[in-house]
């Protein structure tokens, strides 16, 4: 018999990216949703935003001083200071007043320009007087004006779609008074665990394990963005595993299925007896951990990926194929991982044929990276640890203490 060969990493980060994004293209973009914009932070923008208003909505200082005529204080010098009356006192959010002819105001920033004035003349440069005012250098029409509209006009389009709502996002809708905005629907994903040794027992019995898969790959599927719609558990019997999955699937509310074990060549491959007879492709991935990976449709609508059952080999996978092409299928802006090249602070001999996820620490500011616990797929109490995956080449050859690797940064956006 002959052994098929390994599929290359970027061939099967490509066909999983294929399969996610079907039904999904510009003439079918994928979902929309109005939300509350205190509920829309880290969400994608699904439709552009217009101003509503100017923004500033209204002339107003942009430092504490006086509001002048400009022309009035135009002679103005240390040797020779202009005086000047000091009127009523506008402090931010008095309303807009009037500047009579001949005086000045004391003005706090932000606080809006009063009709007649066109400059602000800033504390720094008077003797701070309440009654009458000594102002000893000239300031030119315009100076510490903020007019109205300067930031942003109305009808200007403010954020474009795809964009994450971040900080500063939300903050100039807050400033605008929009109240909902439309995002891209967050992808829902059912998680499904495989295996009789799994135990829901918080004292598992002999020969048993908890759940380590259903917990990290629906934290996973949040962290990407998406939603963890349910965690299931499904003993190796195929047609209870089908039964459910059918379920599940019949519900209509699930975008993504990512189950985990039961695609190697064992006996009791759950996911591979129960799903390759409906097209389901298995295939092995030139890549350690993680080399038996599955993935298809289901119904010939509903994605599938079939990750592996150990616990570091799912989640190196899930970042190597699913994360990405989850985040590309929604418009993510930022699908991927921050690569960063950085020097080893140890030798390191990469396995030959097959790439190579190592965990790792990385110091950002050195721009250095430390491999972080045995090479091997069941060390997850390491991968607790690490921060990066060290991707070394399946050349084989031998990498010293200096040389640059490229490492992925799994605390990046």
């Amino acid at each position: 018999m002959t052994t098929a060969p390994l599929r290359p990493v970027p061939d099967h980060q490509r066909h999983v990216a294929a399969l996610l994004a079907a039904g999904h293209g510009p003439d079918h973009p994928w979902p929309t949703e109005t939300v509350a914009v205190d509920q829309a932070r880290g969400r994608v923008l699904g439709a552009p935003v217009s101003a509503p208003e100017p923004l500033p909505a209204f002339d107003n200082s942009g430092m504490d001083g006086y509001a002048v005529r400009a022309a009035e204080v135009a002679a103005a010098t240390p040797e020779h200071p202009v005086r000047l009356p000091v009127g009523e006192d506008i402090p931010a959010g008095a309303p807009v007043g009037e500047l009579a002819p001949g005086t000045v105001r004391r003005i706090m920033t932000g606080a809006a320009v009063p009709a007649g004035a066109d400059a602000v003349v800033e504390v720094e440069v008077t003797d701070g007087g309440t009654d009458t005012v000594e102002i000893r250098e000239a300031r030119p029409a315009g100076s510490f004006v903020r007019t109205a509209g300067s930031d942003l006009a109305r009808g200007q389009e403010v954020l474009a779609p795809g964009i994450t709502l971040g900080p500063a996002q939300l903050g100039v809708l807050a400033a605008l008074g929009v109240r909902e905005v439309v995002v891209r629907r967050r992808p829902r994903v059912l998680v499904v665990s495989t295996g009789s040794e799994l135990a829901a027992d918080p004292a598992p019995g002999s020969g048993q394990i908890r759940d380590a898969n259903g917990a990290l790959l629906a934290a996973a599927v949040e962290e990407a963005g998406g939603v963890a719609v349910r965690r299931l558990w499904v003993e190796d019997d195929v047609p209870t595993f089908l039964a459910l999955l059918d379920a599940e699937l019949a519900a209509g509310d699930v975008d993504l299925v990512v189950t985990s074990g039961g695609v190697s060549a064992g006996a009791y491959e759950v996911v591979k007896d129960g799903l390759g007879p409906r097209g389901v492709e298995f295939v092995k991935v030139a890549m350690q951990p993680g080399m038996p990976q599955g993935s298809g449709l289901l119904d010939a609508t509903t994605p599938v990926v079939c990750l592996p059952g150990n616990p570091v080999s799912a989640l190196t996978s899930w970042e190597v194929f699913v994360r990405p092409a989850l985040r590309l299928a929604f418009g993510h802006p930022r699908p991927y991982r921050t690569v960063v090249r950085a020097a080893l602070t140890e030798p390191l001999q990469p396995l030959r044929g097959k790439r190579q996820l190592r965990r790792a620490r990385l110091d950002r500011a050195a721009r250095a990276v430390a491999p972080w616990g045995p090479p091997g797929s069941g060390f997850l109490g390491w991968f607790a640890g690490a921060d990066a995956l060290i991707d070394l080449p399946a050349d084989g050859a031998p990498l010293a203490a200096g040389d640059l690797v490229d490492a992925w940064d799994l605390t990046s956006d």
